[in-house]
């Protein structure tokens, strides 16, 4: 098993391996079957770029790494609910978020690692609902990390799947962290610490960021966090950037946009080559991922000319020369 761009996909040895949905969050192909050309055609038409497939290369990968798709998709619906009932002036829908809380906190606690599904492996209709669900599961891994409790982590959690929620009468990009702020702190059920998570995710140390500028120590280390899963999540899903490519850019960024001690918090808890991820050694070796082990940065691959299974994390000679397609 491994996630592919779609234009990657063969028919003829690749068939899916997780369901591809549709807007509504209904199944649109199952899994276990192979995808007419007819079909990717209307998949891209929907800007669905991202699968996940079994082929001869990745047999054995489980991605065990990921979160139960089900779970995912029943949180994504929590974050559109809410999404919808604050456009239509609702009542906000405090138990629906709370509920998607519960379930994203509990499955970070309980998993070593999560890999993400792509955002992108959804319809356009549904991708920033499925953007805060990513991005809240990497800033809980971050603040796991750094060892936040049960309160921190809910009201990070919910700072994170509301992020982006003043686009909806924000009138332009720059204006909506301070249009969710304006939302968020009329709810009396939303601690003001989520509320300021959305104000300040697009802040940076450096006082380059909006809306306000704000530098140093004066922006909420939460909002740093959101801003780091934020920031990798929009590389990976739209802007398809590889894994290892997104995390050096935000290494760069240590000391100078965000808190070193976050930078390092999300090196720890973010595989740079996720299972299925196709690499070259420097050797000239073609290789594939088939787990995270020890090291978050240096997998378990498989090379393909042999099968033979090698952990880079206990032959540190072996290097990653780059990512390919094929």
């Amino acid at each position: 098993m491994r996630i592919i761009h779609i234009s990657e996909y063969k028919q003829d040895t690749m068939e899916l391996a997780k369901p591809v949905y549709d807007g509504k969050r209904r199944i649109l192909l199952a899994a276990g079957r192979s995808i007419h050309p007819m079909y990717i055609d209307r998949l891209k038409a929907m800007k669905i770029s991202s699968l996940i497939v079994e082929d001869v290369e990745s047999t054995g990968i489980t991605l065990e790494e990921m979160m139960d798709m089900p779970t995912w998709m029943d949180a994504i619906e929590g974050v559109q609910q809410v999404f919808e009932g604050v456009a239509s002036n609702k009542p906000f829908p405090v138990a629906v978020l709370q509920k998607a809380v519960r379930k994203l906190v509990m499955e970070v606690k309980s998993r070593r690692i999560i890999v993400l599904f792509p955002s992108s492996s959804l319809p356009e209709e549904l991708f920033e609902y499925a953007h805060a669900v990513n991005v809240a599961l990497l800033s809980l891994q971050i603040g796991k990390q750094m060892q936040y409790n049960d309160l921190q982590l809910h009201d990070l959690a919910v700072g994170c799947l509301l992020h982006d929620i003043g686009k909806l009468s924000a009138g332009d990009e720059k204006g909506h962290p301070e249009a969710g702020f304006a939302t968020l702190r009329k709810v009396r059920e939303v601690n003001l610490v989520s509320a300021h998570v959305a104000y300040q995710h697009h802040e940076t140390l450096d006082g380059k960021g909006y809306p306000r500028g704000i530098a140093g120590k004066d922006f909420l280390e939460f909002a740093q966090v959101c801003g780091v899963a934020n920031l990798f999540e929009n590389l990976v899903s739209r802007d398809n950037v590889p894994p290892h490519e997104a995390v050096e850019r935000l290494m760069a960024m240590s000391g100078v946009a965000y808190l070193p001690s976050i930078i390092d918090a999300f090196v720890r808890n973010v595989p740079s080559y996720p299972p299925g991820t196709k690499i070259k050694l420097r050797d000239g070796e073609a290789a594939i991922v088939t787990r995270i082990h020890t090291h978050m940065q240096r997998p378990v691959i498989r090379l393909l000319s042999t099968n033979e299974e090698i952990s880079l994390a206990d032959h540190p000679t072996v290097i990653v020369e780059g990512v390919f397609q094929a």
